[in-house]
């Protein structure tokens, strides 16, 4: 077969149907801004509705529209050669790069006045959120369970070992921290007898609670999920791929969050609970390839995607360039307007806190380690809630099963395995109402906070806190 010419390259980023190693390939041989696609994001005024999509129409555009798929996944498969993808839940468009030009589309287009269009603005590529500079994982020989190290045990008792020796030492520091803010010595032991759950979930209460998150759609938008892992035998998904690729996660991170935000009570041997709403109803959204990359469109069309499947909890722990960028903020107000919550990952730059998680309508999650101090890959910044993000114990993809990771993802599945719990409680606690409760039910923990409001910079409300 012969090599792609440039020509061609660059028509297939222009497309919206366009898979992401084809998009970030064109970035390359365009040597421009890697941080964009070359496509568009038109974002309309709140309440336009049929004006948005006649207004492309009008343009003579194909345009095809969400509603007209199955629960409103539009694959790139299903999209064709359509020059743009409207998605109506959150009110934005995909447009690719020649209808754009074509138009004259762009960042420095004049907009009417009387114009449905709030914004256009350019898509960037998105990757998973990583911590800092990528997972820490607990063991590295890479073996598959079953399989003898040279010590003669399982990868899996290996990891297992290294999570209790971990134990150890967070319920020594939860011990003293329970002590210091005045609970009884019986209270300190209840608290850290759970020795068949992960520190994170001690730290956030979840043992104790009666709650399994049951009844609560969790949207997890990220690499997928392995479905035939062992300790979710049992579990209903509802899936969808938006990066042209089959649901199944093989690149770690979706299965890592979901197993966090959605896994079993009590899973198979000596293996610790790592899992906070067991009973949640898991809806699987592939916005990230194999390899861990997406772009904003795909993001957004998992985000249209449960919000019009109105899953209370929409889990997004990857983050982008820039923002705060008007089609995430659309999406974060449209979810709250439909009783929906979406949690993202404050970014991994450690400095700031990138998209989407910066948007105002959208709850971002820094990161604290066992010690309950701010995590060093945590940013600063806006920082509405904390949760337990460093050597984090989870599922993974067969045939390992189990790894042990850090970085603001696993903190924000710690949130919205709480905010799953939370929304069990009460019909009545959904949306920005959900957001509130999260954030007053939040463990301030002194001498990181002061007495009163306003926030901490690294650690918004406090320590997320199950019921």
């Amino acid at each position: 077969m012969a090599p792609k010419t440039n020509s061609l390259i660059q028509t297939i980023s222009n497309s919206i149907s366009s898979p992401v190693d084809e998009l970030l390939l064109a970035a390359l041989e365009r040597g421009d801004d890697g941080a964009q696609t070359g496509r568009f994001l038109v974002t309309y005024k709140e309440g336009a509705g049929d004006e948005a999509l006649n207004s492309l129409k009008s343009q003579g555009m194909r345009v095809a529209d969400a509603r007209d798929f199955e629960n409103q996944a539009a694959t790139m498969e299903d999209v064709g050669d359509a020059d743009a993808l409207f998605l109506p839940e959150i009110g934005v468009a995909l447009v690719s790069g020649d209808a754009a030009q074509e138009r004259s589309m762009g960042i420095m287009a004049e907009i009417a006045a009387d114009s449905p269009v709030e914004s256009i603005d350019p898509e960037y590529f998105v990757f998973a959120d990583e911590g800092s500079g990528g997972y820490m994982p607990g063991s590295q020989s890479g073996e598959a369970p079953g399989y003898k190290s040279s010590n003669g045990q399982t990868q899996s008792n290996q990891v297992t070992n290294e999570y209790l020796r971990g134990f150890l030492r967070a319920a020594e520091m939860i011990s003293r921290d329970l002590k210091s803010n005045g609970y009884s010595q019986q209270e300190i032991e209840e608290e850290v007898q759970v020795l068949g759950a992960t520190w994170g979930l001690i730290a956030c209460k979840v043992p104790p609670s009666i709650r399994s998150g049951a009844g609560i759609k969790v949207a997890v938008l990220t690499s997928g999920m392995d479905l035939g892992h062992p300790d979710f035998a049992g579990r209903s998904f509802t899936k969808a791929t938006f990066v042209g690729q089959p649901v199944h996660d093989l690149f770690g991170h979706g299965t890592h969050m979901i197993g966090t935000a959605c896994g079993p009570k009590t899973p198979a041997g000596n293996t610790p609970r790592y899992g906070i709403g067991f009973r949640t109803s898991i809806f699987v959204g592939k916005v990230l390839n194999n390899s861990g990359a997406g772009t904003t469109a795909g993001v957004l069309q998992g985000m249209n995607w449960a919000i019009a499947n109105r899953c209370p909890v929409i889990f997004v722990p990857l983050g982008g360039a820039g923002g705060p960028h008007p089609a995430y903020t659309a999406a974060g107000q449209a979810a709250l307007n439909n009783g929906c919550l979406i949690i993202a990952g404050s970014s991994s730059s450690g400095s700031s806190v990138g998209a989407p998680a910066n948007s105002p309508t959208i709850m971002s999650v820094g990161a604290v380690d066992q010690n309950l101090k701010p995590a060093a890959f945590s940013p600063s910044g806006k920082i509405d809630i904390a949760a337990p993000g460093v050597n984090i114990f989870s599922s993974y993809p067969r045939p390992r099963l189990y790894n042990t990771w850090s970085g603001l993802a696993s903190a924000t599945a710690h949130v919205a395995g709480c905010a799953a719990l939370w929304a069990e409680t009460s019909p009545m606690l959904r949306g920005l109402s959900l957001w509130k409760k999260l954030e007053a039910t939040a463990k301030r923990n002194p001498p990181f906070f002061p007495p009163y409001p306003p926030k901490h910079p690294k650690l918004g409300a406090g320590l997320v806190q199950a019921p």
